[in-house]
């Protein structure tokens, strides 16, 4: 049966006890990790979030009650003890950050009793992860978890101390705003006061933190929740974490030179990590051409090579097809791995055309300096000579080629390098390259709307020598936005935006918007933008993610306290569920779901 504390009070948490203390008389509290019974003496380890301590309870030290509780302790009994600190007699344990010392208990309280969980409360889990996340709560009692959100607590405190200190002014901005669905779509409220209507939960604070330009407020920045409701992967939630900031009478360098200064700060204060600064700049050109991707993992080479010019008027009609269609032809070089079996290399042709690509050309350099191709027939021997040397290959290399559009080259090689250096084994696991992409394009063309869409959004400022551009070639325009990249992955972006109305209104025009629609839209911030608007930028970093490439975990469902799962759905609580008929009406909403089944039928 559950005790009342009656008036104890925790002196330290477990882990902050040391050598130091020996000889005091402290109280801690905590959950029970295991007992041991030796006979006439039990070893309990209890742990709280700080770590481990052993307590130690003799039958002539406690009271005979208090031996008798120790003996009916089970994992995850809450307890209470008072005792007194010493040094381990029996030896220090190096893996415990208290394993010089021990408690001799004196008194124990049983403050909560529990059933035997459904899974070990451990570190590195191997329970699955559908269980864990049901236990949610029990889950987050393992270590590792603890310990990456006490680092997100220690990240967000000294993001905001940072910031604070640099001027920026943190500010809210409205959950239940206007739904602008331009991009991923909107989770959408409905609103029982003015019935027929919804709000949209923000994706992102754009237009707000923009406004709070508009209104004089310099620098701003907010952790902000924000939502979209599209389909998950490894590293995206439907609700999720922003570290969003803007800045008024700046350019492109003010943004990057305040976030390396913020970056290089959070990085040493939380694993302790030494960032070089500058970081490194790419423009997204040579992102694309060099690495196949805009956000490229620079911690290995096996860079994409255009071999277009070489292979131009050779007989592989696939290469030749490619270039007078207007595309490229490319190619990695997998160092060392000639001899991969056919099975393997049919396994990469597979995975290519996950990517768009028709096939993989591939070429194997043998020991002995012989080729072993799948186009070998097609081409004479000074040209096969001629793009292996462009390709620097060596013997024993094997040379993989994808002939195609640019942006199908540039996806299929670019995933492409990635799943051969991990198959290779040589990422180096311990880096982090930090690089900053630059100049995107500032638009791109969508096949099934048929028009130019924004590659970030409608208010970001083409590059000044650009403009000209506009109307007679847009797709050649380039943007000021900027991505933070880390070891192959998005950290955030951002970039200059517009705030002078001509230019506004061409970037609608060429969006393909009417005037009246763009105001229907975003009349709030172009009617703000009447009123004296300062040159502004920003920029917002993903915050579960920079977390979970600091821990170095393989999903931010590690480092966010109650996660979603791939369908958008919580396990532990059932969210989303069925409301009741009473919400529905006072709503004055009704579903459509039969009608819905008989359309997917």
């Amino acid at each position: 049966m559950a005790e009342a504390m009656k008036g104890l009070k925790r002196t330290h948490r477990c882990a902050e006890l040391a050598v130091a203390n020996v000889g005091e008389t402290v109280t801690v509290m905590g959950w029970v990790q295991k007992q041991r019974n030796k006979g006439g003496i039990i070893f309990v380890d209890l742990r709280d979030r700080s770590g481990l301590l052993q307590i130690i309870f003799e039958e002539s030290d406690v009271l005979a009650e208090g031996f008798a509780k120790a003996e009916k302790l089970r994992s995850e009994f809450v307890i209470a003890v008072v005792g007194t600190v010493e040094k381990r007699a029996g030896g220090i344990n190096e893996n415990l950050k208290t394993g010089e010392i021990e408690i001799r208990a004196k008194e124990i309280r049983i403050l909560s009793e529990a059933e035997t969980p459904p899974f070990p409360i451990e570190e590195d889990s191997k329970t699955k992860e559908e269980l864990r996340l049901k236990y949610r709560y029990l889950d987050l009692r393992r270590p590792d978890l603890q310990r990456n959100l006490m680092l997100r607590s220690k990240i967000t405190t000294t993001i905001r101390a940072f910031l604070a200190e640099e001027g920026f002014l943190e500010i809210e901005t409205p959950i239940l705003g206007k739904s602008t669905p331009e991009g991923a779509r909107d989770y959408l409220v409905p609103s029982r006061v003015h019935p027929g209507t919804f709000y949209g939960l923000p994706q992102s604070p754009q237009l707000f933190k923009q406004l709070l330009m508009c209104s004089g407020y310099d620098r701003y920045f907010q952790i902000a929740k924000c939502f979209r409701d599209e389909d998950l992967r490894a590293d995206r939630q439907p609700e999720f974490t922003q570290v969003d900031m803007e800045l008024s009478f700046v350019d492109v360098d003010d943004v990057i030179e305040v976030n390396e200064r913020l970056l290089k700060k959070v990085c040493k204060d939380a694993i302790g990590l030494d960032i070089t600064l500058p970081i490194p700049r790419m423009t997204w050109q040579e992102a694309m051409d060099r690495f196949g991707s805009d956000k490229p993992d620079t911690r290995f080479d096996m860079e994409l090579v255009d071999v277009s010019e070489t292979v131009a008027g050779c007989g592989f009609g696939v290469f030749t097809g490619a270039l007078e269609n207007g595309g490229s032809v490319r190619g990695i070089n997998a160092k060392g791995q000639g001899e991969m079996p056919r099975k393997k290399i049919d396994a990469l042709v597979e995975f290519a055309k996950g990517f768009g690509a028709k096939g993989l050309a591939y070429l194997s350099i043998l020991p002995d300096g012989s080729y072993k191709s799948s186009f070998a027939k097609f081409m004479t021997e000074e040209q096969l000579d001629a793009l292996v040397k462009k390709m620097e290959g060596e013997p024993g290399d094997l040379l993989l080629f994808a002939a195609d559009k640019n942006v199908v080259v540039w996806d299929v090689l670019g995933n492409l390098r990635l799943e051969v250096a991990k198959q290779m084994g040589i990422i180096d696991e311990s880096k982090f390259n930090f690089l900053w992409v630059t100049e995107f394009p500032l638009l791109e063309w969508n096949e099934e709307a048929n028009r130019f869409v924004a590659k970030h959004h409608p208010f970001t400022m083409p590059m000044d020598e650009d403009l000209q551009y506009l109307d007679s070639d847009p797709g050649r325009v380039r943007a000021k936005a900027y991505d933070i990249i880390l070891n192959g992955t998005e950290l955030g972006g951002g970039s200059v935006r517009i705030f002078q109305s001509d230019v506004q209104e061409k970037m609608f025009e060429v969006l393909g918007f009417e005037k009246e629609d763009a105001y229907e839209r975003f009349g709030f911030l172009l009617n703000a933008f009447k009123y004296g608007v300062p040159p502004h930028a920003g920029l917002a970093y993903g915050l579960d993610r920079l977390v979970m490439l600091l821990v170095k975990a393989d999903s931010i469902r590690e480092v966010i306290a109650f996660p979603k799962v791939k369908d958008a759905s919580c396990i532990m609580t059932d969210a989303p569920n069925v409301v009741d008929q009473v919400q529905l009406d006072e709503l004055e909403l009704a579903l459509n779901l039969k009608e819905k089944e008989e359309t997917e039928e």
